[in-house]
C-alpha cells in the first residue's frame, strides 16, 4: 500500500471551498504516478520500455469532499490482474483515519509504438509489492450503459491544456468537461468514467447528455459517433 499526504490547496478547491471532483482525481492519479516513480517503474522507465499504463474505468465513491486547508491522506494498491486489465484502488482518508472517498480502477498496459494492449506480465507487476485486499466497496464494473439517443449539449476542439504526458486527453479532463452539464449546487456522490478512445489534440468533440433519475449521463464522442469517453455523475442521495 502507498500513502501520500497531503493538505487540501485553494489551487485544488471548487468554488465551495471543497477539494473539486478533479482536484479528488487528480489526488489519486498522482498516488499511483508516485508510486510507480518511487519503485523504479515510472515514466522514465516506461518510455525507455515503449510501454504506457492508461485507465480504462474510474469508479469513485465520495462520502465527503474535504475542504480547504484540511491534512488527507490518499492510499493506493493493486489487488489483482484479471486478463488484460490491471485492477487498483484508492481511498482518501481524514486526519482520524475515516474514509472520505474510495474508488475502484482498472488498467491496461499500451505499446507505445503500436498503440495495442500489452499482455500483463510479472515484471510489470512485481515492483509493487504483494496484491492487497481490495477495498469494501460496490463494484460498478468497467461499462456505463447509455441510451442511444442523446441531446447535443456543445462541441470544443482538444487544445495543449487537457493533454498529458501520453499526448492524450487525460483522463480527469474528460470528468470536468462533463460536470459542466451538472446544475451549480448540485453534490456529487460518485463518479463513473468509461474511457473507450484516446482523444488528441486538435481533435473536435462532441459533448452529448441526458438525465436518468439521479444520475448525469454524458457521452463524448467525435463527429463520426465514435465514443473518447461515458462519464455518469450521481447526485448524492438526500
Amino acid at each position: 500500500m502507498y500513502e501520500l499526504n497531503s493538505r487540501v490547496r485553494y489551487s485544488e478547491t471548487d468554488i465551495d471551498a471543497k477539494l473539486s471532483l478533479t482536484g479528488i482525481m487528480n489526488y489519486m492519479q498522482d498516488c499511483s504516478t508516485m508510486q510507480s516513480e518511487d519503485v523504479g517503474v515510472g515514466i522514465g522507465y516506461l518510455g525507455r520500455e515503449k510501454k504506457a499504463w492508461l485507465l480504462s474505468s474510474w469508479q469513485i465513491v465520495i462520502g465527503r469532499r474535504p475542504v480547504l486547508g484540511e491534512r488527507i491522506k490518499v492510499l493506493t494498491w493493486p489487488y489483482a490482474v484479471k486478463g488484460l486489465y490491471a485492477l487498483r484502488n484508492f481511498a482518501i482518508l481524514d486526519e482520524k483515519g475515516e474514509y472520505l472517498v474510495k474508488a475502484n480502477s482498472y488498467w491496461f498496459l499500451m505499446n507505445t509504438e503500436t498503440g495495442r494492449p500489452m499482455r500483463i506480465t510479472d515484471a510489470d507487476t512485481d515492483p509493487y509489492g504483494e496484491f492487497n485486499p481490495k477495498i469494501e466497496m460496490e463494484d460498478a464494473g468497467r461499462k456505463i450503459a447509455v441510451p442511444k439517443e442523446m441531446e447535443e449539449t456543445g462541441r470544443l476542439v482538444v487544445m495543449k491544456h487537457l493533454l498529458d504526458t501520453n499526448l492524450h486527453v487525460n483522463n480527469a479532463q474528460y470528468v470536468d468537461i462533463a460536470r459542466e452539464l451538472v446544475p451549480a449546487g448540485t453534490e456529487i456522490g460518485e463518479i463513473r468514467a468509461e474511457y473507450r478512445k484516446a482523444a488528441v489534440l486538435g481533435d473536435e468533440m462532441v459533448i452529448k447528455s441526458t438525465r436518468e433519475g439521479r444520475s448525469y449521463l454524458v457521452s463524448l464522442c467525435n463527429s463520426d459517433g465514435d465514443v473518447f469517453a461515458n462519464v455518469e455523475l450521481k447526485e448524492t442521495e438526500m
